[in-house]
């Protein structure tokens, strides 16, 4: 059984569509692309297909990722192309890799969120995210299954940064206008309880009285494993491709084995 690992994005209009939604569409995209899925046991098979924290209804990312289980070997490459081109336009499928190792899920532990707040001035954004930083614990509320919850909303959080989203964002806007709009660029480490975009915007009102006017355009750009020397955020799919065997050499070998003889009966 060969193991493939995707990374796919949620763009434009379709971030909004649920985990559920977006599950309904990949399924249909791998009958369509006549992948040859390994199927679940019991009454009711289904393709398996492994998610792998996928990011929360209404927000983008350009970084989600999820693994199938084949029936038979299918180059990934060609794989994805498939799968994209069965895909509706704005969940792309954007890169494969034949899993060679272990504990995708356990990769994943920090992401790279962009928040775009429209009516904010970069000063002020700046303001705000500057008493978050210097502040020791941000304590926010969120309801849960189980009523109101308290925690802490800045441990989790290892950088901060606002910017001019004229100058910054990587993201096309989904809603361009003339209005002033600060950037928010933040790494957060995946802990429990999470902590989500919205929270730390929570905190930032409970910190600086941080309001903006629309609700902020939320994206993932990025999620994966934490490097504690440098701060980033690095490609949870890279030792994967480290474990791929290298390229067999034996048809170059043999090539210039053979133009030998030739050169010399010239000579």
């Amino acid at each position: 059984m060969q193991r493939i690992r995707l990374r796919y994005t949620k763009r434009g209009r379709l971030r909004f569509t649920s985990h559920r939604d977006f599950q309904r569409a990949f399924e249909r995209a791998l009958r369509r692309a006549e992948v040859p899925m390994a199927y679940s046991a019991g009454f009711t098979p289904h393709p398996k297909v492994s998610y792998a924290n996928a990011a929360p209804t209404g927000t983008g990312s350009e970084a989600e990722y999820l693994e199938i289980a084949l029936t038979a070997p299918r180059d990934p490459g060609t794989l994805r192309a498939l799968l994209d081109e069965s895909m509706p336009h704005g969940l792309d499928i954007v890169d494969a890799v034949e899993a060679r190792t272990s504990g995708l899920a356990d990769r994943l532990t920090a992401s790279v969120w962009e928040l775009r707040l429209d009516g904010v001035p970069a000063e002020e954004a700046a303001r705000a995210a500057e008493a978050f930083r210097t502040a020791e614990t941000v304590e926010v509320q969120r309801r849960t299954k189980n009523g109101m919850r308290t925690f802490d909303a800045r441990g989790a959080v290892v950088s901060l940064e606002a910017h001019d989203a004229a100058q910054t964002s990587d993201v096309p806007a989904d809603r361009p206008g003339d209005m002033a709009c600060a950037i928010l660029r933040l790494v957060v480490r995946h802990v429990t309880p999470a902590v989500r975009p919205d929270d730390v915007l929570s905190g930032l009102r409970a910190v600086a009285d941080l309001a903006p006017p629309v609700p902020a355009a939320v994206t993932r750009l990025a999620q994966g494993p934490f490097d504690e020397e440098t701060g980033t955020v690095t490609d949870p799919l890279a030792p994967d491709r480290e474990a791929a065997p290298a390229a067999p050499l034996v048809e170059a070998a043999g090539t210039a084995a053979a133009t030998v003889p030739a050169a010399e009966g010239s000579a």
